[in-house]
Formats: structure tokens, C-alpha cells, sequence
């Protein structure tokens, strides 16, 4: 007599998915009942959205739109950006931070939305830590204080100098509460000099006043300036980093230039609602850390002044983390508010 053996299980497939015998007959009921079936699609199955919290055209803007392009190959979904300006950055941070934790509504993070603008509204708007699941850091850029070549400022110093000589001297940024605007608040603390916020709705129209001398100052990420510097529009005078940048190797360093207090670096990452599935985010941030790995990805990166710098979604969130809790402080003892 043969030895009795156990029914075999009865499968439901769907991909790789198998399910037990009691739990594919109740699908299978459900759909004879014409009961929808719960979806068992592989993210991406749609466009994801990268929202970029600043006008098109700027450094933002264009590394969103290079990161997109190539995110959409590695993952095999289109990927558009979405432009969400205001409120230094906090318009479009909202907007992500509100949005359904699936993976298909992202952020751009930099410096401005995360560690600058909710603190300088009179209502804080979310939490830049954990409003947020910070997926990955793209890289960092500094900022560049210029001046219009008809001025006589070519250097930090000249700031200082002819701010307290006239009592004041205009600063221009890409917008309230922007990292260029809390840089020049920064400057006004250390240099103890007045120095006065012109604020604009991006940077590309407040380069066109700062060409045209309506103003003599400006601040802003260096990204898309080197162009105005080799042709002697501008006037380049410390970039904010600890190093000097590759574009401007020429331009000296915020500590060169003696003001070892006003380092300070723009940071781009990858963000998205709080509380992203655990698989999402492992995706994206190795999707990301490949697109940061080619060299054409790298070499775009250099020409925009933004030195990549690939990781894990752990050491991003704590680099975030560490940048809050230097900048937020600064940002509420400057006065700051939109």
C-alpha cells in the first residue's frame, strides 16, 4: 500500500507571486463575485514627479531635470519636474511632505526647503527631519558672492569696507529666505555692517539686475555663473566652501578671504514623503548612487560646480540632520521671515 501523501497545494500566480490554496480560492471567488482585486503591480508602474521648490532655470532646476532623465532609464519610468517656488522653498516642500508615501511624488531638497525656509516662517510648515524620508545626496555646491565690475568691490574685504563708509550696501538673491539671502544676513552679522536684502523670483532675474548694475551685489549658488566670470560681467569675489571650486580655481575661499565663520555649502539631494516603503527607497538611493557612479552624470556635475557624493539613505538623512541644526539657528538669530 502506497503512503498516503497530502493534496498538493493549488497555486495563484501573478509574476513571481504564489499564494497558498485557501487564500487563491477566496481570489478566486472574489473575481467570480466581481469583487475588485487588490493590485499587485511593481513600483514604478507610472511617471514620477520631482518637485523642484525654485523657478526653472536655476541650479535646482537643472540638476533635477539631468538627475530625472537618467533616473527614468535606470528605472524605466518617465520622470518630470514639477516647479513649486515661494515661501523660501516651502511651497513645494509641502507640497511633497503632504503627499501619498508611494514613491511617485519626490523633492529636490537642497539647503533652502530643509534647513532654511520652514524656519523662517511664523508658522513652521513641517518637520525638514522627519516630514520627509531622505533618499539620497547628490552633491554639493557653494555659493559665490559677486559684484557688478563698475563697483569698486573686488574682494570680501571691500564689502565691509565700503558698507560701513556709505552706511549701507545692497545684496541681491534668488528670493526670501533662499541660502543667497540667509549668506548675505550671515555676512551683515560677521561683518557687523548693513547690508540690505534685495530679494528676486529666482536667480536668473536677479543676475540680469546685478549685470546691469541696478544692483552691486549678489549671492547665489556659483552653478550657473561661471559663464558671466569668464566673460567679465561679473565679478567672482569667495566662493563659500572650504576648498576651491574646480570652475573657478582662481576664486578664492571664504577662509582665504578671512571669514573662517561664513563656510557653508548648498547641498542637492533626493527626498520624498515620510514613511516611503523600505524597497522604494533601497531602489532610488541604488538608482541614484548608479547615476552617480557614470561619468557623464559626473562631468555634468563639474561643469555645474556640484562635486557628487554617493551613499546611503542613512548617511544622507544624518547629513541633514547635522545641517539643520547648524543653519535653523542661524536662520532665527538673523531675524529672517517670509
Amino acid at each position: 500500500m502506497s503512503e498516503r501523501t497530502s493534496p498538493p497545494l493549488l497555486t495563484f500566480c501573478h509574476g513571481a507571486a504564489q499564494l497558498p490554496r485557501r487564500s487563491a480560492l477566496k481570489l478566486f471567488a472574489a473575481a467570480a463575485a466581481g469583487v475588485a482585486l487588490p493590485a499587485l503591480a511593481a513600483w514604478p508602474d507610472k511617471p514620477i514627479k520631482i518637485v523642484v521648490t525654485f523657478p526653472a532655470g536655476g541650479a535646482s532646476d537643472i540638476v533635477a531635470r539631468v538627475l530625472g532623465e537618467q533616473l527614468g532609464r535606470k528605472l524605466g519610468q518617465a520622470v518630470v519636474v514639477d516647479n513649486r517656488p515661494g515661501a523660501g522653498g516651502s511651497v513645494g516642500g509641502l507640497l511633497v511632505a503632504q503627499a501619498p508615501a508611494d514613491g511617485y511624488t519626490l523633492m529636490l531638497s537642497n539647503s533652502t526647503p530643509i534647513s532654511i525656509g520652514p524656519f523662517a516662517l511664523e508658522k513652521q510648515p513641517y518637520d525638514p527631519i522627519e516630514g520627509f524620508s531622505h533618499i539620497a545626496l547628490i552633491g554639493s555646491a557653494p555659493c559665490v558672492v559677486m559684484a557688478n565690475p563698475a563697483t569698486a568691490i573686488k574682494t570680501m574685504k571691500d564689502i565691509e569696507a565700503q558698507a560701513r563708509k556709505a552706511g549701507r550696501l545692497d545684496f541681491g538673491s534668488g528670493g526670501p529666505a533662499s541660502i543667497g539671502h540667509i549668506y548675505g544676513e550671515l555676512m551683515k552679522k560677521t561683518m557687523g555692517v548693513n547690508l540690505v536684502h534685495i530679494p528676486y523670483r529666482g536667480g536668473a532675474p536677479m543676475t540680469t539686475d546685478l549685470i546691469s548694475g541696478v544692483i552691486p551685489l549678489g549671492i547665489d549658488v556659483l552653478t550657473a555663473f561661471v559663464p558671466y566670470f569668464k566673460s567679465g560681467q561679473l565679478v567672482p569675489l569667495a566662493v563659500t566652501s572650504a576648498s576651491r571650486s574646480q570652475l573657478v580655481p582662481e576664486v578664492s575661499t571664504v577662509i582665504e578671504a578671512g571669514y573662517p565663520n561664513l563656510l557653508l555649502d548648498n547641498f542637492f539631494g533626493l527626498s520624498g514623503p515620510a514613511h516611503l516603503p523600505a524597497d522604494v527607497v533601497e531602489r532610488l538611493n541604488t538608482a541614484c548612487n548608479e547615476v552617480l557612479a557614470s561619468s557623464d552624470f559626473k562631468k555634468k556635475m563639474l561643469e555645474l560646480g556640484i562635486a557628487t557624493s554617493p551613499g546611503s539613505a542613512a548617511a544622507f538623512t544624518g547629513f541633514v540632520k547635522a545641517q539643520v541644526s547648524s543653519l535653523a539657528p542661524a536662520v532665527k538669530g538673523a531675524g529672517v521671515r517670509l
